[in-house]
This record gives C-alpha cells, structure tokens and sequence, in this order.
C-alpha cells in the first residue's frame, strides 16, 4: 500500500476577489522507503504539495491518504495530533529554538507526544549521535554552524518515527561542504527504509533520489525514474 495516495488534488488561494489555482487535480502514490524529488520553478506548486503532504493545509479539493488514512478532510485539531505522530519536517531555515540546547531541540516532538522527560532526552541523545553531534549535546544553535543546526533539524524529525519525512530546500542554506554532509545523512535514512520527500533545487539531491518530480503551474508536468 502506498504511504502517500493523492488524488486529484487541488488547491485554490482566494485573494480578494481573485482565485489562484495554485495546485492542479494532482495525482501521487509514493511507496514506504521511496526517496522522492520534488522540483520545478518558483510558483510552480511545490511549497502547496508539500504544506498539503504535512497536513499544514487542506486541499480545496481531492483526496490525500496518508498510510491508508484519508486526511484530506480533518479538523485543525486532528491535523495536529497526525502531524506529530506521523510527519517529521526539516525546513530550510532549520527553525530551531534558540534558548534550548541540541537535545532540548530534539526533544520538543516527544514532549508534545507525552514522552517522559528521562526517555525523551536518552532518545534525543541518541539521534544526536547519529546524525553527527555527539560532541554538541549541550551547544546551543547559535554555537552551531548551519551544517550542524540542519543535523539537529534532521534528529528532531526523527524524533517520533515518523511515516514520512518531508525536507523543504534543506541544502539551501549551506554551503557545498556542509550540503554534501546533509545529503549523505538523508541517504542513510533512505538506506535505513524512511520515505523521503524533498522539495529542492539541488541537483545532487535530485540525483540521488529515486523518483524525481517536476512541477509546472500546478500539475505534474513530468516524472523521472533514477537509476541508482
């Protein structure tokens, strides 16, 4: 069964009196473990599939099912509580809390989902490790590098075990250095069996994926199989 089955779905924007159709009756079905690439120009859509894949808006119309689950049509609060559980996000800006340590930061999504304060900060250090940190447990973000701060973002993504992890432009920040070390990290989560969806510009990322997605005004204008 595929974890990601999206079905005509649209989204219009009302601005004033002004409808935009900023998303097509796109069809997807992306299966568990599959490294997906999401490109395409500026307004082409990419930001609106990925805000309607981690249920941070509703489609105007369409199915969204995630993991079988049809989510298209919930409530804000139920929105939140599948967003915890089941999606781990990694912005591009990293959006870390800047008062709380590396593991303080990992922690936040097993706070939310009622994770005792030991076991929560056990597993954060662990993820930490993982990807890389273990010498910055206790530094801040503004005692990290940019490099270093998209590794805390990835630990934090991880932190519930997510069913999809969804990356918006994650290499865009850094430099070519530092992005080669968060690419070989998303490909060990790959390797590992999580389902990656990265929205990028980066032909490395697009590279490495399995799939790769181009967007153009709204709808899928085409879909590549990488042969890796």
């Amino acid at each position: 069964m595929a974890v990601v089955d999206i079905r005509k779905l649209s989204k219009t924007y009302q601005l004033g009196s002004v409808q935009v159709p900023a998303l097509q009756e796109v069809d997807l079905q992306i299966e568990p473990g599959q490294f997906v690439a999401v490109m395409g120009p500026s307004g082409s859509g990419k930001s609106t599939l990925l805000n309607l894949l981690g249920c941070l808006d509703r489609p105007t119309s369409g199915r969204y099912y995630l993991g079988g689950e049809d989510v298209s049509g919930l409530d804000d609060d139920r929105l939140s509580l599948i967003r915890g559980k089941r999606i781990g996000f990694i912005f591009q800006s990293y959006n870390l809390i800047g008062q709380l340590n590396v593991v303080e930061n990992i922690q936040l999504p097993m706070f939310y989902q009622g994770f005792s304060e030991q076991a929560s900060a056990e597993h954060a250090e662990q993820l930490a490790v993982t990807v890389g940190l273990a010498d910055r447990l206790r530094h801040r973000p503004s005692e990290l590098s940019g490099g270093q701060q998209q590794r805390v973002a990835i630990a934090r993504a991880l932190a519930n075990d997510p069913v999809i992890v969804l990356a918006d432009e994650p290499t865009g920040n850094l430099d070519s250095a530092s992005g080669a070390e968060i690419l070989a990290i998303l490909e060990r989560l790959h390797s590992a069996g999580k389902t990656l969806i990265i929205v990028t510009h980066d032909t490395e990322i697009a590279a490495r994926a399995q799939r790769i997605i181009r967007l153009r005004d709204g709808q899928v204008e085409t879909e590549l199989a990488n042969e890796n």
